[in-house]
């Protein structure tokens, strides 16, 4: 599939205003790793390639285990994951997918308990604003950058 649009190009003054937000966020106090796995949570819920990849690729350079990264779709089932990353998890997947009734007062609570109300804030923040660069780059089809395949699979 061809790239339909590349925002940077066509609007950047857009692209460096949601960059700038971004650099907030990653002031905003919450942990690093934390944030990489509900941004790659939201994103493959929400089915985008480009942040999938980019956001699986900063996790490990991060530090992230590839175990966790392998898991993160069956994160309740996991037993790599800590109840405060089990809580975010959990808030992202409900922000993201927005039912009739919202984030449940359930959700919002479990996630409460773990985080102080900065931490609460910047995890809305970050939830929503995966949500938005996920709602630009799949309607966009933004490609991932082109990475060698193994040469077991090349032929």
């Amino acid at each position: 599939m061809k790239q339909r649009l590349n925002l940077a190009e066509a609007a950047p003054d857009v692209y460096r205003a949601l960059s700038q937000v971004e650099g907030m966020l990653r002031e905003s106090g919450l942990d690093p790793l934390l944030r990489h796995l509900v941004k790659l949570r939201a994103s493959q819920i929400n089915g985008c390639l480009f942040c999938v990849d980019m956001h699986a690729h900063e996790a490990l350079n991060d530090g992230e285990t590839p175990d966790r990264i392998f898991q993160l779709p069956a994160w309740r089932e996991s037993e790599l994951f800590t109840e405060a990353e089990r809580a975010a998890l959990a808030y992202t997947e409900s922000a993201t997918r927005l039912g009739e009734d919202g984030v449940p007062d359930e959700v919002w609570d479990r996630m409460a308990a773990h985080f102080s109300q900065r931490e609460q804030a910047a995890l809305v923040a970050v939830v929503a604003m995966i949500n938005l660069w996920n709602r630009i780059a799949v309607p966009t089809r933004a490609r991932p950058p082109a990475r060698p395949v193994p040469e077991a699979r090349a032929s």
